[in-house]
């Protein structure tokens, strides 16, 4: 089953959406805002997003903007309350696959979900299990990971923690956003489990793989 993003400020809905799909056996984590949104959409970690288009950080149309400008295909069903016709071309310009108006019946939702997951399957060739960047290379099917062709040993962690730095390569990533997004629970001022753990990689993949970025995160260097 899917791992599905819910992105929807009205408690209410975004309960009854969770409640349906998980009973469908699908894994769902809720959030009410658009940027929490997109970074929980960066982090690939999920199947399909189910995305609200008012909020009052970030848009719907600008999370879409952004998370197509990073190269995501996850399938994504914009449910909103606005039923225009600019709305609808806006979101489907904006790189949505679907397009839902509320009030909305579940059983239809359900069969919209199906379908977008199951053409994602369809195009999702053999090159998504490689990743390589410079040097490094990894196998996230067969889980091995390579520097110059030379096959390096990562523990469970640190090849979680080098997939998110090869996925936003040249991008600053925040310890909070790597501690989120490796070990999944709120950041800690007091630890120190990234830095150290970035530690591990650096010795692993090269000492000048990543970059610090002082005062904000790290950041793979794209010609490692």
């Amino acid at each position: 089953m899917a791992r599905i993003l819910i992105v929807e400020d009205e408690q209410r809905i975004a309960s009854f959406i969770a409640k349906g799909l998980t009973a469908e056996g699908h894994t769902t984590v809720t959030v009410g805002d658009g940027a929490d949104g997109l970074d929980h959409a960066l982090s690939d970690e999920f199947d399909l997003m189910v995305l609200d288009i008012g909020f009052p950080r970030l848009s719907g149309f600008d999370v879409l903007d952004q998370l197509r400008a990073q190269g995501s295909r996850m399938p994504v069903i914009v449910l909103t309350a606005r039923d225009s016709v600019t709305d609808t071309v806006s979101a489907l310009d904006s790189g949505a696959d679907d397009y839902m108006s509320k009030p909305f019946r579940f059983a239809e939702l359900l069969a919209r979900v199906r379908v977008r997951l199951r053409q994602a399957q369809e195009t999702t060739g053999p090159a998504d299990d490689l990743l390589t960047v410079g040097s490094v290379s990894l196998d996230l099917r067969t889980r091995r990971a390579t520097v110059a062709g030379k096959e390096v040993d990562l523990s469970a962690r640190e090849f979680r923690l080098a997939e998110i730095f090869l996925r936003n390569a040249g991008m600053v990533l925040s310890r909070e956003q790597l501690l989120d997004l490796v070990w999944g629970y709120d950041f800690d001022p007091g630890s120190n489990v990234v830095d150290v753990y970035v530690g591990y990689l650096r010795k692993k993949l090269g000492t000048s793989t990543i970059s610090t970025v002082r005062g904000v995160g790290y950041r793979l260097d794209v010609r490692s």
